[in-house]
């Protein structure tokens, strides 16, 4: 495959964000990557737009990569992307994803300018990555990058990208169909949760097609029919033992018949800008749960009947409920255009994710939203101890006061940098060193691969 990558950083090659390139590159050999340097190069391509034009034409793949600046991209790739829209090159059709580095200050409004200006251009846009400026040093991270290469590659291989949700789609309520079952034995569990009224039968039905595409065994749960004795009451019964105040059984029903899943979708109908208020007492109920992501890694996605597409702080919840709790949003399939499609393609994703165990790195909605819950519950140790006793046991305690090492380090480079002798005489010394340690991780690569084919 030919993979543009469309550097829109300053720096060139001295690029973190790059080094994830890089790395892909090494590990994927069969593939083809070239790289327009367009952030460095953007004065220059203001005045000659061929060679960007010609690179474009020639890729079957279009990667941004960028780090985040100021909630969108830098100055330089919002230039060039305008240039790009200016010049009427067609990329209709083509795939398009991104990788970022940054400390996830709103990468996600990085990521959406990109794909809303992608989708402009009618290209096919694949989730990117979010990736922190530090991930590709750690085993975890390096992971994290070659588990986001093998989905971009599953999603070009089986024709799958995220929907325009920007455009004028119609109709609404487009019909559904219901394949015949092939008889195939099923293993696995996953719970579609819903709040299916009985005279709702698109919603039925959209249930009823996910049941019968998806490779695995599912249970329907409607929590309609559950018993709750009320809504939670705020009054913190369950902060010390996990268990709720009403003896209505929800806490063990959530826990062992819902949360046991390897996977969760909900389905529901939109309704007064939300999922609707039966949806909205199960949610407030799970504060049995306190603060605890007790479902991260596992997967889950959304069945949705009615204009989702023009509701954007729902949108927005969805989309922040996965990243908080640190899972994989396999996708949201909704019956405004071709709703057998959009179902087909949630049950190929959730299947793969649950097959190859992918769980991409957090964005901005889930590790803003987490250190906010981490500093809670620091303070509040004391009542909420179930909380407290989670958060030490998964080292979510990740205070930057204890990288005492670093804050060193920048205190003598800042003082470094004060010096307008020395900073003169450093010269490239600082970008180099600034490389260093990404240098050692593509040379082990490379060694790693030499010991391979001998």
């Amino acid at each position: 495959m030919n993979i543009l990558i469309l550097n829109g950083s300053p720096k060139g090659q001295y690029s973190i964000t790059l080094q994830t390139v890089r790395y892909l590159e090494k590990c994927y050999p069969e593939h083809t990557f070239e790289v327009l340097h367009v952030g460095q190069r953007i004065k220059a391509l203001q005045k000659d737009l061929t060679p960007a034009i010609e690179a474009l034409a020639r890729a079957e793949l279009i990667v941004f990569s960028y780090p985040v600046y100021t909630f969108i991209a830098p100055w330089q790739l919002h230039r060039f992307i305008e240039m790009i829209k200016e010049s009427g090159i067609s990329l209709e059709g083509k795939y398009a994803t991104q990788i970022t580095t940054s400390k996830h200050f709103y990468d996600v409004t990085a990521h959406r300018y990109v794909e809303e200006n992608c989708h402009d251009m009618g290209m096919k846009v694949i989730r990117g990555l979010s990736a922190d400026m530090d991930d590709l040093l750690s085993e975890k991270g390096q992971r994290e990058a070659r588990d986001f290469w093998e989905y971009v590659c599953f999603s070009i291989t089986n024709g799958h990208h995220e929907p325009n949700l920007l455009q004028n789609v119609a109709p609404k309520h487009a019909e559904v169909h219901v394949p015949e079952a092939n008889g195939e034995e099923k293993t696995g569990d996953v719970v579609v949760l819903t709040n299916c009224e009985a005279e709702d039968r698109q919603l039925a039905r959209m249930i009823e097609r996910f049941r019968a595409v998806l490779p695995r065994k599912t249970r329907v749960i409607n929590i309609r029919e559950y018993p709750f004795r009320g809504g939670c009451l705020g009054c913190f019964n369950c902060a010390v033992s996990g268990k709720c105040i009403y003896q209505d059984g929800f806490d063990d029903f959530l826990r062992n018949t819902v949360q046991s899943a390897q996977a969760i979708v909900m389905a529901f109908t939109v309704k007064d800008h939300s999922m609707g208020a039966s949806f909205k007492l199960y949610d407030d109920r799970q504060f049995c749960n306190g603060h605890r992501t007790v479902t991260m890694g596992m997967p889950m996605g959304y069945l949705v009947s009615g204009n989702y597409s023009t509701e954007f702080n729902l949108q927005m919840v969805v989309e922040g409920r996965a990243q908080v709790g640190n899972n994989f949003l396999a996708g949201v399939a909704t019956d405004e255009t071709d709703p057998d499609g959009e179902i087909d393609k949630l049950a190929r994703t959730l299947d793969y994710a649950l097959t190859a165990k992918y769980v991409p790195p957090q964005n901005f909605l889930g590790i803003g939203g987490m250190k906010i819950f981490r500093d809670l519950i620091w303070l509040m140790q004391g009542m909420m101890k179930a909380d407290h006793k989670f958060y030490k046991k998964h080292k979510q305690y990740d205070f930057p006061q204890k990288k005492r090492g670093t804050m060193l380090k920048m205190y003598l480079v800042g003082a470094l940098l004060a010096s307008p002798k020395i900073k003169s005489k450093m010269g490239n010394a600082m970008n180099e060193g600034m490389m260093a340690p990404y240098q050692k991780v593509l040379d082990r690569l490379d060694r790693e691969r030499e010991k391979e084919v001998k």
